[in-house]
């Protein structure tokens, strides 16, 4: 490996985790109300829980600055440095833990889903693969549209991303991102799940259960 392409892929994991890291939710938050994320709500230093503790608008803000994080560090390892297969994939993967472990809130963050998509829309176009960014979404909308539960349907299309990347490209390198992506973002969301399940005993109240709470409100 040439010593410049090591420095440039260096380069681009570092400035991704550094991206990642950025506390949107955080620093809206601060902005609008003074108050600290990370003592609302879940704690999830993310648009959800800014739109749920918040309001729509600072977690519409969030919402697409975090994606804007993800979609920045692909475009800057494939069409700044243009760096190889290898390094952009290790670059997105490196945003995503850089937003859940956020080294300015002492490794607190989000689940990533927000990051995670911004990659994948430079991602797979980049590599000629328009169509899996529309799979994915769909993969995503459907289950949502059906539970209204975020969590399910962000876990299914990550789980879906391997299968993506196989039958769309054929590539092993993608497939391997996108597993090691699904464990990076498991990590975060399995304490969720976990919670969820213990409240709500069952599989029908595990996936409704946004939507149960929602009509118990009214």
């Amino acid at each position: 490996m040439p010593a410049s392409e090591l420095l440039r892929g260096i380069i681009a994991v570092i400035a991704g985790y550094l991206l990642g890291s950025l506390p949107t939710a955080y620093l809206i938050t601060r902005l609008v109300t003074g108050k600290d994320i990370r003592k609302l709500g879940g704690g999830n230093v993310g648009g959800l829980n800014t739109f749920r503790e918040v309001g729509i608008f600072p977690a519409l803000a969030v919402t697409a600055i975090d994606i804007a994080k993800g979609a920045a560090t692909v475009a800057l390892a494939y069409y700044t440095l243009a760096l190889p297969q290898s390094w952009v994939l290790a670059a997105a993967l490196t945003t995503v833990i850089g937003h859940n472990w956020m080294v300015w809130l002492k490794f607190s963050g989000g689940k990533g889903a927000g990051t995670a998509v911004g990659a994948l829309a430079v991602l797979l176009p980049a590599y000629g693969y328009w169509p899996g960014l529309a799979i994915f979404i769909a993969v995503v909308i459907m289950p949502l549209a059906i539970t209204r539960n975020i969590s399910i349907a962000i876990a299914l299309g990550l789980v879906s991303l391997p299968f993506i990347a196989w039958l769309g490209m054929g590539s092993g390198k993608l497939v391997l991102w996108g597993l090691a992506l699904d464990l990076v973002m498991a990590l975060k969301y399995y304490p969720t799940a976990r919670r969820a399940w213990n409240r709500t005993g069952s599989v029908r109240g595990f996936v409704f259960d946004r939507w149960q709470r929602s009509q118990n409100k009214k």
